[in-house]
Formats: C-alpha cells, structure tokens, sequence
C-alpha cells in the first residue's frame, strides 16, 4: 500500500517521486520484476499446483491466499483433520477453476494426492514393499493408503478365503507391489505374496525341525467337519476330529474357534507330502489306560445318555469314556422297537458293566442286568402239565403267540391245537386277542421260549376213544370231505376223518376218485385198520360191497345148499376177509399188490 501521508510530509512532487524510482530501479531491475510477475500469473493458471496461506474459514469454506493479491477458496472437508485449519499455515492446493464470479477454486485433496503419486513413484518399484492403513472397501477388494490409494485385491488379502474383508478396514498391514501403471495412476498391491515368501521360508525351518512327540503352538485358520486346520507358522497341520478329545464332540467348532492360539502335540509327520498331523487329546494321559480297574465286570455305574441310535444308547461314564447298552440288554420281558422308546437324551441311568475291550475302547453295558430275570424262575414257575390263562397276540403260519404274564409269551405250535384236525392255518380256529387256556408243555429259560399246547387240555382221543369206537371190521358212516390223487379223505365224526385208498374204492381199476364218488357223498365204508400210532383210520369202500354179496350168497346157500366157488377157488380166499392182511404195510398209501387182490 502506498503511505500518501508520507509522501506530503516530505514535500516531494509526482514527477519529483517518478525520478527518484528511476534513478533507483534501472532497466535490470524492471527485467527482474517482469519475470517474476510473469511466473507468479503462470502458476495461477487452471491445473497447477501452488502454495498457498490459509487466511481465515468461513463456514464450509477456508480463504487461501495465493499471492499478488490473489484468494481462492477449499472445501473445508478436503482437510482430513480438521485441526489443520490453522491461519497462516502454508499448504499446497491445486487450482482448479478460475471465475470471476465464484472466484478461484481449489483442491488441496487433489493436490496431496498428485504430490503423494509422485513421491511413491520416485522411491517405489514394483517389488517392493510398502505399509498403509486400508481405508475402506470396494468391487473386488480394498483401498490401502500408502501416501495415495493404492488397490489390494480380495484374492490377496490372505493365503486362505479370509471371509469378510471388511474387517480389514482401518488396520495397519504390509504389501508388495505388483503392478503401477503410471499413465492410469494405478498401483496394485499383495498382502498375500509378502505371507507366502514368509512362510515358505517358514515352511523349511519347521520341516528341518519337528519331531512327532512335540508340542507345538499354533492359529486356528480353518475349520472344517472332519477337523481343524493349525498354522503352524509356515506350515499347516490338521487336527482331525478325533484327536480333538477323548470325549464325544460333534463339531471341531465345540472346542475350538477361529484365529485361536491352541498348543498341540506332534503326532505324525511326512516331511515328503509336507503334512503334520497332529493331536490335542493326546497332550492328556488316556482315560482307558486303566479303565478295567475302574470299571471291572459286573460293577454297578452311574452314566448320561449322550446318543441313541437304532441299535442301542451310548452312556457317557466320564470325560472320554463311552458304554454301549445294545437294544437287546434293555429289558428282560418288553420287545423294544427302539431304544428312543425308554430312553431320553441327557438322561442319567444305572447300568451294570458287561464287558471291557480296552484295545477298541468299548465297553458294553446292560439296563436290565439290575432287574431279576423273569426267564430265570420261568420253569419253576410254569412247570410242564401247568395249565395257564393266556391271550392270542399274534398269529403265524407255524402257531400261535400268546402272552402268559407281561415280558412272558409262550407259541401254540400248530400241530398242538387239534388232536383229530389238521388246520392250515391257526386262523382257522382261533383269532388275535382272544382269551384261551392252554396247557404247558416245555419252558427253555435259556432261549427265553415256552411251548404251550392246546390239545393237551383233553384226553388224546387216539389213546381209547378212537380205537375203542371204531374196531377193524365195523362199517360205518361218513360223509366225503376231500379228493385227492391217490383217494378220498371221508369224515366219520367232527374232526375225525378215514382215508379211503383209490385201490378200496372198486374191484374195477379207478383212475381218478371223482369218477367213483363225489365231495358231500354220503358212503358206507368199512373199518381196515386203526394205526393209533399214525393216527390213521384206513377204510374200505369195495369191502361193503363184498360184505352186501358175501350176505347174499350165504342167505342163496341157506335155501340151496350149494357150494358156492368160482374159478379161482374158495370165496372167502377169493376176496379176502378179515383175517388177511388188509393193506399193505400201512395207510401210507403204496399200491396193494397181486396176494391182497386175491
């Protein structure tokens, strides 16, 4: 500014003042000023970046002087702290727009990041590494500030899929640069490639190193259903799921969880496949080790029921030691669909100790072993002769099942329902929850069986009855119920039926039985044999006929007493009678031969 105040005390003049300037600035110095005024309106051009000082914020906009007289204006938001809004701090700003109306415009985000490019590149290569903060998320990675934003892929933030990057943000790590491209203004970097060159060289001091036996220290990094995968500090190992614990776990994820430090043991190492194997479990000493002292046979325990499955119910004793009840030790009596059925997970129950396998690590165990064995006093008291209440539960092809008291069934065969009938089938006669009595006729305690009998409950009408009824010789009426190939089944009583062979049905030769008689015919048939040990009544149908023609030849005799013989001889020889052998062998039916014909 010019002091006019000044100049009037001095009493110099406009030209006087003009001659004094000359006589002072000769034509080297007006060179000078022109040159200097002339970089200072260069720099104030549009793109270029200039220093400047901060004046004063108004708002939402801080005044930054230029210089010759000049002032623009920065969001106050381009300043990433806002204590750096100092008046009369010099900062650098890029200039942006210059209108007569709004003014200058500039940016001194642009600016740092223009001057921040330009350091990385000067003392950057790709290859080397470099330390930013990551500073927010973005398609396909993360934005990492190390003096300008540089891109770090998802596929390089970590060795494994590190899952939500996001919780990367606003953390200090280390990069490799992998690419710049300087016309873009692209860098992109790895946090992945600095980890692998890490480990690798890792890797080969562990594998130099490690024994089986030792323990280790190490970072949960991945969990899967079949174990745990443990950095080792270069090298992985896998902790599979049984080495996990003595216990039962269902999941890795029970015991152990992501990023968590664990000291494992050493239980396996190829240094050829580079794989460790290694153990928790085993850094403790093995509850089986002594399990036949703690838990001899036949000691009563207490366990829990951790799992059911269709065959049994494993019980938890203690920490790392499992029993198995198997569905058959359950009960005595009770026919157990499934062990869900009495069973509940988590509860506690008594069992007696079975058996010890320390070698499998199993130990068998059994519920109803506390109970006393029904079967154990069953022959005492069911003797043989008993004659018991039961009800029919089911019914089979071969008998019947019935239950005598609760857990105590007992099988009515089929051939013991009837003495004189033979059924097809027990439905025949009896039906499904009907109340019957029957007779005992055998208990085996070992196999847990009891043979009943129903027919036992009467006499067996074979012992007298029959053979006292129906004697050789009688003729007697039936009525025919069955036919068959080689005769005809005829019914003489109520559950009582006669075989009449096809070679008694007619002197003639018979080829099939239903030419002779038919099913319902009433026939008077006569008494051959009664094989009381085969239970077999053998009957005749032509020897009726013979005793209808012997009748009438003796009544023709009595008025005519002529000797009646054929051509073969004697009459009674002829046909045969009773003092003859009636039929070969037995009823089991062969062909009678040329002498029984006679």
């Amino acid at each position: 500014m010019v002091d006019r105040n000044l100049i009037n005390k001095l009493g110099l003049s406009n030209e006087q003042i003009d001659q004094e300037i000359n006589a002072l600035f000769t034509s080297e110095h007006k060179e000078l000023l022109e040159q200097e005024l002339q970089k200072t309106v260069e720099s104030l051009l549009p793109g270029t970046i200039v220093k400047g000082r901060i004046v004063t914020q108004l708002g939402n906009d801080v005044i930054v002087e230029l210089g010759l007289k000049s002032e623009g204006i920065v969001e106050a938001s381009e300043f990433d702290d806002p204590e750096e809004i100092v008046s009369g701090k010099e900062i650098e700003v890029l200039l942006e727009e210059m209108d007569a109306e709004s003014g200058i415009l500039l940016s001194k985000r642009k600016a740092d990041r223009i001057r921040g490019w330009e350091t990385v590149i000067t003392n950057n290569a790709e290859g080397d590494v470099v330390k930013g903060i990551v500073s927010r998320r973005i398609k396909g990675g993360l934005l990492v500030d190390i003096g300008v934003p540089v891109f770090l892929p998802a596929s390089q933030v970590d060795i494994r899929k590190p899952g939500d990057i996001s919780r990367f943000i606003g953390r200090e790590i280390e990069c490799k640069i992998l690419k710049i491209d300087t016309e873009n203004h692209n860098i992109v970097v790895s946090r992945r490639k600095l980890i692998e060159e890490d480990r690798q060289a890792s890797k080969e001091k562990i594998l130099a190193e490690i024994e089986v036996g030792q323990i280790r220290k190490g970072i949960v990094k991945n969990i899967a259903d079949f174990g745990v995968f443990v950095d080792l500090g270069g090298l992985d190992g896998l902790l599979h799921i049984s080495d996990l614990s003595w216990g039962r776990i269902s999941h890795p994820s029970e015991l152990v969880e992501l990023d968590q430090e664990i000291e494992c043991m050493v239980i396996g190492v190829d240094k050829d496949t580079e794989k460790i194997s290694l153990g928790l479990k085993q850094k403790a000493a093995s509850p089986w080790e002594d399990v036949g002292e703690r838990y001899p046979i036949g000691k009563t325990v207490k366990g829990t029921v951790v799992n059911i499955m269709n065959y049994g119910a494993f019980l938890r004793l203690e920490e790392g030691i499992e029993g198995l009840i198997h569905i058959s030790e359950m009960s005595w009596t009770k026919r157990i669909a499934h062990p869900g059925d009495i069973l509940t997970l988590n509860e506690e129950v008594e069992v007696m100790v079975l058996d010890v396998n320390k070698d499998k690590q199993e130990i068998s165990l059994g519920l109803k072993q506390l109970e006393t064995n029904p079967w154990s006093v069953a022959s005492q008291k069911y003797p043989p002769g008993t004659i018991v209440a039961t009800r029919i539960t089911s019914l089979t092809n071969y008998g019947a099942f019935v239950e005598i008291e609760p857990g105590i069934d007992g099988l009515i065969h089929i051939s013991d329902l009837s003495w004189t009938k033979k059924y097809n089938h027990p439905g025949e006669t009896l039906q499904k929850g009907q109340e019957i009595k029957c007779v005992v006729l055998e208990v085996d305690e070992e196999k847990h069986r009891v043979s009943l009998g129903l027919k036992q409950l009467t006499e067996d009408p074979w012992v007298r009855a029959i053979p006292e009824k129906y004697i050789p010789g009688q003729i007697v009426k039936g009525a025919v119920t069955k036919l068959t190939n080689f005769g005809v089944f005829v019914e003489l009583e109520s559950d009582l039926e006669g075989l009449l062979h096809i070679s008694e049905l007619s002197d003639d030769k018979v080829d099939s039985p239903q030419d002779v008689v038919k099913i319902g015919q009433e026939l008077e048939v006569k008494i051959l044999r009664v094989d009381m040990d085969a239970r077999k009544i053998g009957l005749s149908l032509r020897r009726v006929q013979w005793a209808a023609e012997d009748k009438a030849a003796e009544e023709k005799a009595h008025a005519a007493p002529v000797e009646m013989a054929d051509e073969d001889g004697d009459l009674s020889q002829r046909r045969g009678g009773l003092d003859g052998s009636l039929m070969p062998d037995s009823l089991n039916i062969p062909m009678p031969g040329k002498d029984s014909e006679q």
